[in-house]
């Protein structure tokens, strides 16, 4: 059970720290196996659940050095908005609501690394899956010295049935909650996530038990839900005309879909370390958010901007997904597409039934809609279309070369 790379003398080290069973067998784990003092972390980034217990957990396991932070509101601002300006989808359905909270840890979990002298950092994240790739890149990036010590690559401690019993040996207090579900879960103030149990069959439905943000859309009120959001620079700073901060436009759109049925998603995806995985989401506000942010888009961006940022999402989301928000590669596309969002200002209407988020209008005072233009009545000659012809013969005459040299017969 001891460590199988112990040899780098660790004095201090911070934990990532949620005061439930794995973690906590990992404050003594640490003490034990690397006899050094443990810091822990712990953050609110909105998974409903009070935090404040953690700080209790933590004392009775010796901690000395405690922080529990209410990161919400940076949360939604600098992680979760800059990625919506993006549109941003991983394999085409999944809205990165894991993905984008494990920068922002990683970067606290270095931040008082450096406050309070730790010369390391550790997570409760397993060898199988993709958050250990993330925090520890966020880490390196950030600390290119720092030492990571993840223990589920360490221990033989591979079981709840084992962390429990490690609890017994060690006096450790963990509550056994009646009724615990089932399933892996994670959430945040964007989306909560379940897998394994009865989840690993990709052929069989979810339970409707598991659901937890959303009514199904087959119980979702018979009358439409109409809301109106307001945008600058890309970014939704009003609903319905009353301005909010980022974290309270994330809680008030999570609320309203998840009474209309919104968000639920059921995918298989591709893990960054190689396997495939089955996951369900439930992204109530981040799915309205997709939906507002390309309308509003729809009537303010230029069309090779849009287009441009349309064919660099996916290379955005794969970074964000894999861990690699502290790269210059994402910064760099980061500053590109804040770039598009200048005029990206006006308001949106979207109208929630039943699972879907219908949008019925948009206006702007940055629009480039131009009805005398685009009109089927008489233009009063705002647009020649005599000028059409030419347009075309100009972007056919490659077509007709190659036509002519016998090429393009189809």
């Amino acid at each position: 059970m001891g460590a199988s790379n112990t040899s780098a003398q660790v004095n201090k080290v911070v934990l990532a720290y949620s005061g439930g069973l794995d973690t906590s067998v990992i404050v003594k784990w640490l003490q034990e196996t690397y006899q050094c003092e443990v810091v822990t972390f712990t953050a609110d980034i909105g998974q409903g659940e009070e935090v404040e217990p953690a700080r209790a957990k933590a004392e009775a396991l010796g901690v000395k050095e405690i922080y529990i932070e209410d990161l919400r509101e940076e949360f939604v601002r600098d992680y979760v908005f800059p990625m919506f300006r993006a549109n941003t989808i991983y394999e085409g359905e999944y809205l990165l609501g894991t993905s984008i909270a494990r920068p922002l840890i990683a970067k606290r979990l270095i931040d008082i690394a450096n406050e309070t002298g730790a010369d390391a950092i550790s997570h409760g994240a397993t060898g199988k899956g993709n958050d250990q790739v993330r925090f520890e890149l966020g880490a390196y990036a950030l600390k290119p010295g720092v030492k990571v010590i993840a223990p589920w690559r360490e221990w033989d401690l591979n079981s709840r049935e084992s962390l429990l019993a490690y609890c017994d040996r060690h006096g450790i207090e963990v509550e056994k909650k009646k009724g615990k579900s089932p399933y892996s879960m994670d959430a945040n103030l964007l989306h909560i996530s379940y897998e394994g149990d009865m989840l690993e069959d990709p052929w069989q439905e979810a339970e409707e038990e598991m659901w937890r943000w959303s009514v199904s859309p087959e119980s979702a009120p018979d009358q439409p839900t109409y809301i109106e959001l307001s945008y600058e620079q890309g970014d939704i700073v009003a609903i319905d005309g009353e301005n909010m901060t980022p974290a309270a436009v994330l809680e008030k759109l999570n609320k309203l879909g998840g009474e209309n049925g919104i968000g639920r998603l059921d995918i298989v995806e591709n893990r960054y370390v190689g396997m495939k995985s089955r996951g369900c989401y439930e992204t109530p506000g981040g799915t309205i958010m997709l939906k507002g942010h390309r309308a509003i888009e729809s009537i303010t961006l230029d069309k090779e901007a849009a287009h441009l940022k349309d064919s660099i999402m996916p290379k955005y989301a794969e970074l964000v997904y894999n861990g690699y928000w502290w790269s210059p590669e994402r910064k760099a596309l980061q500053a590109l597409i804040d770039e598009t969002q200048a005029y990206v200002n006006g308001v949106v209407r979207l109208k929630l039934y039943k699972g879907n988020v219908i949008v019925v209008g948009r206006k702007s005072e940055d629009t480039l809609f131009d009805e005398s233009i685009a009109t089927f009545e008489d233009d009063a000659g705002a647009y020649d279309q005599k000028d059409a012809e030419g347009f075309i013969k100009l972007n056919a005459l490659r077509l007709r070369i190659a036509a002519g040299k016998g090429r393009n017969q189809g």
